[in-house]
């Protein structure tokens, strides 16, 4: 979901992540997109420092903001038109599933999908969504969402495929 531009605006939101973004000033500009004065003065190369920074520092408030109440109630409604995919899990019968990173660290691994039914991570079908960093969304978010929304958790499912042959179930000796 998109974050607000007050969310952004709001200092208290930001706190701690300046020092972990380089050009922060001018990446929070570019965010929200106010002229700043550095911007005349940048090589194309540092301008390209800017953009890669706006992008992590946009990044890294999204997964604040999608643990707020506003942002869970944002993802709430993504939740249920199913933007974030379905299960890929024969027994799941095409639950939505919620976004996931597998960590907090930037740059680490991309998005996955989640599903609450058989609590397991899947790769997104979406291209686009397969491009996006996991941390943007964080390791908390489904989890958090679940118990925010406790009616949006289905029962876990109880089937399991069983491997047979010629009608026989394989003995676990041989699995």
């Amino acid at each position: 979901c998109e974050v607000d531009d007050e969310y952004i605006r709001d200092d208290f939101n930001l706190s701690g992540l300046s020092s972990q973004i380089p050009y922060y000033e001018s990446a929070l500009d570019m965010i929200l997109d106010v002229e700043s004065t550095n911007d005349d003065s940048l090589s194309e190369e540092q301008n390209e420092m800017v953009e890669s920074a706006a992008e992590m520092l946009y990044g890294l408030i999204h997964v604040r903001y999608v643990l707020s109440s506003k942002g869970l109630n944002a993802m709430l409604d993504k939740y249920k038109n199913v933007d974030f995919g379905r299960c890929p899990r024969v027994f799941c019968s095409g639950q939505p599933c919620l976004p996931v990173g597998q960590s907090d660290i930037p740059r680490t691994s991309t998005v996955k999908i989640y599903c609450p039914k058989c609590e397991d991570i899947y790769y997104p079908r979406s291209k686009y969504q397969g491009n996006i960093d996991g941390s943007y969304f964080g390791t908390t978010f489904p989890h958090l969402f679940l118990m925010t929304y406790p009616y949006s958790k289905p029962t876990k499912s109880s089937q399991s495929y069983v491997p047979r042959i010629f009608g026989f179930k394989l003995h676990r000796s041989v699995r």
